[in-house]
């Protein structure tokens, strides 16, 4: 990396003091579609991301999952890897993961100070300032290289072709499944959002592709061409060959590009996870790494995990965590729950982001929760818990609706209603809460619940 300018503003010196610094900047929410403020961030920086290799991933779901699977993978390969997702759980550091594990607060401090001379900088030529999640990107980059990795895992925050991870140019494109999210800066069909995702896809690339509906294959295939990327395509070139639902998860047989891997053991609930495992083992191969080991892809992937996508976080009642946030993502939920579970009664816990398709949530996962208890987040973009029970009450009626604003207190209330059969007419020790909605959401009841633990 170049050297601090010299009128460097203030190092922050604690994690609190970077979250702060941060947060003070254009939040996720606020997008100004370019890439002008990242390019000249990372001219500064000393292009940090063209020392490494990378995997660059987008669709609407499933991304932070794959990514997780891809980098397992490519650890167990001896390489050493960096992986940038988005948005975190329970704290801002863990978007940024060297050999598996997120910063530490002494690591994302000195990350954060190893960018910030230049964001100045950067505010000061451009039309706008960098934004949190630019800044992000930056120090992420930084990171990898200075650690240095061998490849980076890197997760797009939103779209694709103006996302600010694509300053990167990727060794593999992924391409998960396209569904409408977003649809205020994407657009409100899958085909439109796909052309602005396809960006990722660059000359010489491979680009590996989940099953898409044909018109969002065809804006892909279209992009693959026109820049002279390779196709590896879920469904033609590899794909999930068979899945059996078992404790703790689901044992698959997936044929990658180079040969099929039988009865491995995944440790993750429903078939879009299968999915996700054969996108997950044809990227790594297209990485360049050839036929993989046998004993080396099982073993990686029963030690795959991801926090927040059908985790179960409690017993007694069971406590579910999963991260919908759209009704594509909702609709893989609903049928993993009837795949892999048989809860009765399940009751919903629900926090939404006021800008979703919150109808579209609720009308999916409707004949799933015998009762809902609509709350919020702590976030000024959570839907507030009465307006998303007005929504609730016109698809779920009257009766099976309750608001609780508090999240703590709605966990608490969802509990009693699934362990207390004389209220719902079933018998007694089926019962489960599932916490969903939101990335958000999740993340603060996942912080409530290991806290009780």
């Amino acid at each position: 990396m170049t050297d601090a300018p010299a009128d460097s503003p203030r190092l922050a010196e604690t994690f609190d003091e970077v979250e702060d610094a941060l947060l003070s900047r254009w939040p996720e929410s606020r997008l100004e579609p370019s890439l002008d403020r990242i390019q000249a961030f990372t001219e500064l920086l000393g292009e940090p991301q063209r020392s490494f290799r990378s995997i660059h991933l987008t669709g609407t779901n499933g991304k932070t999952s794959t990514s997780r699977m891809v980098e397992t993978l490519l650890r167990a390969l001896d390489l050493r890897t960096g992986r940038f997702t988005s948005p975190h759980l329970e704290r801002m550091s863990e978007r940024i993961t060297i050999d598996g594990e997120p910063l530490d607060d002494e690591a994302f401090v000195r990350a954060f100070n190893d960018v910030a001379p230049y964001t100045h900088l950067v505010d000061a030529e451009q039309d706008h300032p960098l934004s949190f999640f630019e800044t992000m990107v930056g120090m992420a980059y930084a990171a990898f290289a200075d650690a240095p990795v061998d490849v980076a895992v890197v997760e797009v925050g939103m779209g694709g072709s103006w996302d600010a991870t694509n300053v990167i140019d990727a060794d593999v494109a992924v391409v998960l499944p396209i569904a409408v999210d977003h649809a205020k800066y994407l657009g409100d069909d899958p085909a439109t959002i796909a052309l602005e995702k396809a960006g990722i896809i660059k000359a010489g690339s491979v680009a590996v592709l989940a099953e898409q509906t044909p018109e969002v294959a065809a804006v892909l295939v279209e992009r693959a061409a026109e820049v002279g990327a390779t196709l590896a395509r879920e469904g033609m070139e590899f794909g999930v060959v068979s899945r059996t639902p078992a404790v703790g998860g689901q044992v698959v047989t997936l044929r990658g590009l180079r040969a099929t891997y039988e009865d491995v053991f995944l440790p993750l609930y429903g078939a879009h996870q299968a999915q996700n495992a054969a996108v997950a083992l044809a990227t790594v191969e297209a990485f360049g790494t050839g036929e993989l080991d046998d004993e080396l892809v099982r073993a990686a992937f029963a030690e795959v995990t991801s926090p927040g996508r059908l985790e179960i976080i409690r017993r007694s009642p069971t406590i579910l965590l999963d991260a919908a946030h759209n009704p594509h993502g909702a609709e893989a939920v609903a049928a993993a729950l009837d795949d892999s579970f048989s809860f009765s009664p399940l009751v919903g816990v629900m926090g939404v982001m006021a800008d979703k398709d919150v109808e579209g949530l609720l009308t999916v996962l409707e004949p799933h929760f015998s009762h809902l208890v609509c709350t919020q987040n702590s976030t000024p973009r959570s839907m507030t818990a009465v307006a998303l029970g007005r929504a609730a009450v016109e698809v779920f009626g009257e009766d099976r609706v309750s608001v609780v604003p508090d999240l703590a207190e709605a966990i608490d209330r969802a509990a009693t209603l699934a362990e207390a059969h004389e209220a719902i007419d079933v018998s007694i020790g089926a019962g489960a809460v599932l916490v969903t909605g939101s990335v958000v959401t999740v993340g603060q009841a996942r912080s409530l619940l290991k806290g009780r633990r």
